[in-house]
């Protein structure tokens, strides 16, 4: 999203660039008599108006450093949280567990965006065939999404988690208690030990960790994937996931190359 800067901070870059396109100096007035809030707007605006493109600078120097700034909360968030993100022993763990590259998902039965994605999903991580997804629990939407979301986590007490989330994800409609009962004997769940198994608190810290963890990185909606140092907030396209997931080894090689320089500085 495209932030524009505060009129005050804006306005002190421009005054600031504008002063420096005039000659003016601190030293120079000091010399001379003091120039009266008058005469230094007037300077000011015959300046910006020979020169508006000094406005644009002004606002693009900001926007730079707000995204930097940005980059570099997004950065440290994903250092501080990886281990929760891609390593948590709750959290199910889909496509190759071995795999070189792990992507981390988002998602709410109930979201269409989700559902929408959902496919394309899979299809870019069964051809790859060496990425590692995770998957995230984030019923944010309505109350049948957090049992939606108990009902797959308890499924994965009977081996079922990813027949399940699919079927969730795939189902078109309305979600409600009857529905998500019927869905898990769908996929041959036993539905009373789901529902047994629902109600245990573990499950619950689950989500919750989940939807604290979210937050954290800058992820409040759903879908949301993260590759990597990568954070990609709503639904993209198998392509799209290719590309992730390239940049991700690309990243890991050069991280390599590095580590192995300095082990050979280190054997030198």
């Amino acid at each position: 999203m495209r932030r524009f800067p505060a009129p005050v901070t804006a306005l002190a870059l421009i005054l600031t660039a504008a002063t420096a396109q005039t000659g003016l100096s601190r030293p120079a007035l000091a010399q001379e008599k003091p120039l009266d809030r008058a005469a230094v707007e007037a300077i000011v605006r015959e300046t910006l108006v020979k020169n508006p493109e000094i406005i644009l600078e002004a606002i693009h120097a900001l926007e730079a450093k707000d995204q930097a700034a940005s980059d570099k909360a997004q950065a440290d968030a994903l250092a501080d949280n990886r281990k929760a993100l891609t390593d948590s022993p709750t959290s199910p763990v889909g496509g190759n567990p071995k795999g070189d590259v792990t992507l981390v998902e988002f998602f709410d039965y109930n979201c269409g965006y989700c559902k929408r994605t959902h496919p394309e999903r899979v299809e870019a991580v069964k051809k790859d065939g060496k990425v590692r997804l995770v998957y995230k629990e984030f019923p944010i939407l309505a109350p049948s999404s957090m049992e939606a979301a108990k009902a797959a986590l308890a499924a994965q007490r009977q081996g079922k988690y990813e027949a399940m989330h699919t079927a969730l994800m795939t189902h078109q409609g309305k979600l409600d208690t009857d529905t998500i009962r019927e869905i898990a004997k769908g996929v041959g769940l036993d539905v009373k030990k789901l529902e047994d198994d629902m109600g245990d608190p573990a499950i619950q810290k689950e989500i919750q960790a989940n939807l604290d963890l979210g937050p954290k990185l800058g992820i409040r909606g759903t879908p949301g994937f993260i590759v990597g140092d990568t954070i990609v907030p709503g639904a993209i396209q198998a392509d799209q996931f290719k590309q992730l997931f390239a940049q991700a080894r690309d990243a890991g090689k050069e991280g390599a190359g590095k580590d192995g320089s300095k082990d050979a500085k280190k054997g030198g």
